[in-house]
C-alpha cells in the first residue's frame, strides 16, 4: 500500500492524524499532513482507509488497496 498526498488541497483538519497517528502528521506552521511512512505495513491498514475516507478536503490517495 502506498499513501500520496496533495498539500496543495489540505486544508490541516488532522483527521489523518486522528485515525493513524503512526502514518500522519501535521507541519506545526500550518496544520498541512505529512506522510511519516508512505508505505505502511498491512496493521496500519484500517487506520490509513479511515483516513484516506474522512479528509475533508480529500487530499489522501491510497494505492495497492
Amino acid at each position: 500500500m502506498n499513501i500520496s498526498a496533495d498539500t496543495e488541497k489540505c486544508c490541516g483538519a488532522g483527521q489523518c492524524v486522528l485515525a493513524a497517528p503512526e502514518v500522519f502528521d501535521q507541519r506545526e506552521d500550518d496544520g498541512v499532513v505529512i506522510i511519516l511512512d508512505p508505505s505502511p505495513g498491512e496493521e496500519h491498514r484500517a487506520g490509513v482507509e479511515e483516513a484516506v475516507q474522512v479528509c475533508p478536503a480529500a487530499a489522501l490517495t491510497l494505492e495497492g488497496r
